[in-house]
């Protein structure tokens, strides 16, 4: 949903605001990419997957039981996390720049042509019950 030009014009007061308060920070947060921290959790994140199948390796060789569940464990954790951050890598970003050109409708995404009767009537209501107030 768009900003309306008075919330606009209020974003931009505060991010002048910011600049003018702390000018480091602010350049820090402007420069900083997402995807650059999601990569960098990535590889972490195989790094500790390695670290899993060696500890898995380790307890089926030495016949440890717990020390192979820890690592399948290691191993579990890592893989889902790797995942999670591969879907902010390579999927669509999540934050839009502010005051952005990223407002417009032509780039907005498409609603679902069809849902589903609940759905449209909790929608239904929930817009009557805000506009009768």
């Amino acid at each position: 949903m768009p900003l309306s030009e008075h919330e606009q014009r209020l974003l931009e007061q505060i991010e002048r605001a910011l600049y003018a308060e702390d000018p480091k920070f602010a350049s820090t947060v402007s420069s900083t990419n997402l995807r650059t921290h999601a990569r960098r959790r990535i590889v972490w994140s195989v790094i500790g997957f390695i670290l899993g199948i060696g500890a898995l390796l380790t307890g089926v060789v030495v016949q440890s039981v717990p020390l192979a569940v820890i690592g399948f464990l290691v191993m579990f954790a890592t893989a889902v996390y790797a995942f999670s951050q591969s879907k902010r890598l390579f999927g669509r970003p999540d934050l839009r720049v502010v005051g952005g050109s990223g407002n417009t409708p032509s780039q907005q995404r498409p609603r679902k042509a069809h849902r589903g009767g609940f759905l449209r009537r909790m929608e239904e209501r929930f817009r009557r019950r805000f506009d009768d107030q």
